[in-house]
């Protein structure tokens, strides 16, 4: 039996999503057929046209809600005025390095109420939509970090590992059921961010962008190739596929062998 990839009349929900992996995700939904929810904490002109954009080029419906995910009840808020959650994802993230003794308080919390909380507000309120319709995905954007540990990163790491053990639990919860749960675990991902921060780490080590790329920000990654969004957006569309129903409360790691070491 052959499986195609037709997301027709589904609507994804995808946290943290202006930018990024999410919005790569956003893209790759839509082009399979998914009427897509765009979200971030801002809500200015630029965030309405990249839905725009998505509508025009699939002939999908796209829109653009602000929420707060350090806020559960903007979480909860989100999925409600999106109306109907088929495919909820959670991609919505923070990151602070410091030691954790000097690890600023403000910033822990933070931290896990928009990298791991938030995950279990959308969840909370999209599951019931996803039963009541007879069919849904939840997927988890984890890390690499939520498979293994690096110093400095306290809080993201907790919470990547959290994010990881809400992604079983709720796959377990809804294992009876037409839904799937399961978390990507990217390594480090080629983003607009990543990329501007090429310049600057090229002056600080006197190194060639490709010195930089491959010792520099690559050096865990045996790969020595960044993930790419549009990857990450191939991996959550083939979730939603026939194919992977049966795949649930599992990691797929997308880290060029990262956790292979």
């Amino acid at each position: 039996m052959a499986y195609s990839i037709d997301l027709s009349g589904k609507t994804a929900v995808i946290t943290g999503s202006n930018s990024g992996i999410g919005l790569g995700i956003a893209w790759a939904l839509a082009r399979a057929g998914a009427d897509v929810v765009l979200n971030s904490f801002t809500d200015s002109d630029e965030d309405h046209a990249i839905a725009k954009d998505i509508a025009t080029e699939t002939g999908v419906t796209a829109r653009y809600i602000k929420a707060d995910m350090s806020k559960a009840e903007d979480c909860r808020q989100l999925i409600t005025d999106a109306g109907r959650c088929d495919i909820l994802v959670n991609n919505a993230g923070i990151q602070h390095v410091a030691p954790i003794p000097s690890f600023p308080t403000e910033k822990w919390d933070a931290i896990i109420a928009i990298n791991l909380s938030s995950a279990f507000h959308t969840t909370a309120v999209a599951l019931p939509m996803m039963r009541e319709a007879g069919w849904g995905r939840v997927i988890n954007v984890a890390s690499a970090h939520g498979l293994t540990a690096s110093p400095y990163k306290s809080a993201y790491i907790a919470a990547k590992h959290g994010i990881v053990g809400l992604s079983k639990t709720t796959a377990l919860e809804t294992a009876e059921d037409p839904i799937t749960c399961n978390a990507i675990c990217p390594g480090y991902v080629l983003t607009d961010i990543v990329e501007k921060q090429i310049p600057d780490t090229m002056k600080e080590y006197d190194m060639s962008r490709e010195e930089v790329i491959k010792n520099v920000m690559l050096k865990r990654q045996p790969s020595k190739e960044f993930a790419t969004v549009e990857q990450l957006g191939g991996t959550a569309t083939f979730l939603c596929s026939e194919a992977g129903d049966q795949i649930t409360g599992t990691t797929i790691s997308v880290d060029g062998g990262w956790t292979a070491l």
